[in-house]
């Protein structure tokens, strides 16, 4: 496995693999790597030659400097863990490399990025779609995997792609969670043990709102409005968890649904505080 810093030296390589005719993988990530972001790297190892891991945090999709700031940084452990999950390469410059100048372009992606994580985190799809539209031009890889837990990130960034005309796969992997059933982030790693204790409440309580108000002779029975209040009511029942949004949306073009038959693909996203930490999860519904 290659560690590299410099764009010019991961081009090179990454040159010499498409003139042997070779596939490229890219995984972008900011590091602190856990078991969701290492089943993106071993799908990616799978399914191509040539698989690239970025590990980079990105100043420029934080809206909050206190999150940047406290984001967690363990490259020597994840240099460890992609080397056993097989990576070819490891990408890891730093901001300067990536930003040699501010990158001050601005990208629309009308309605997709004004609800949800747009709503309370202003200017952070900018920054996903500056690193990431870097990160392929950079590496120009046949696909690139990203989790589904990011559910209104990876929808704006296959907009990205359509608008920016670059020729890759997005490749959606299904969220990785804990034996308890918890999403897996980097972020887990601040909770503390009550915090931890607290946080399965956001999984367990999606689940039981698609069993208790969806699937009734797997039908919708319970209407949108109702599930909604239920899952918020639950999860701010638990004293350490506050709920910031909880949306049930069309999962193509991520607006609020209000009846089940507005959609065949209903989706519910979350953002819940638990303590100082932020979490999203993301629950699919049948339609």
């Amino acid at each position: 496995m290659k560690i590299i810093e410099k764009i010019p030296e991961l081009q090179r390589a990454l040159t010499h693999a498409r003139q042997t005719h070779k596939s490229i993988g890219l995984v972008p990530t900011m590091g602190a790597l856990h078991a969701g972001h290492l089943a993106l790297v071993q799908r990616a190892v799978t399914e191509n030659d040539v698989a690239v891991v970025s590990v980079f945090v990105n100043p420029s999709q934080f809206n909050d400097k206190n999150d940047l700031k406290n984001y967690p940084r363990t490259p020597d452990a994840d240099c460890k863990l992609l080397e056993e999950a097989g990576a070819n390469i490891v990408f890891m410059p730093a901001v300067d490399e990536m930003y040699p100048e501010p990158d001050t372009r601005q990208f629309a992606f009308g309605a997709l990025e004004t609800v949800m994580e747009g709503q309370f985190r202003p200017g952070h799809f900018n920054g996903v779609a500056q690193i990431v539209s870097r990160l392929l031009t950079i590496v120009n890889p046949d696909r690139a995997y990203f989790g589904e837990k990011d559910f209104q990130q990876l929808t704006i960034i296959r907009d990205l792609v359509k608008q920016l005309n670059f020729n890759v796969d997005i490749v959606a992997c299904p969220i990785v969670r804990e034996a308890d059933g918890l999403a897996m982030s980097s972020r887990n790693a601040r909770l503390n043990p009550a915090e931890r204790q607290a946080a399965v409440n956001i999984s367990k309580t999606l689940n039981a709102s698609v069993v208790r108000h969806c699937l009734v002779g797997f039908k919708p029975q319970s209407p949108v409005s109702e599930t909604k209040s239920w899952v918020i009511k639950q999860i701010n029942a638990v004293p350490e968890l506050r709920v910031e949004y909880f949306d049930i949306v069309d999962g193509h073009t991520l607006q609020s649904i209000q009846e089940w038959s507005d959609t065949t693909f209903p989706v519910g996203c979350i953002a819940v505080f638990d303590g100082d930490v932020r979490l999203i999860d993301v629950v699919f519904y049948l339609a």
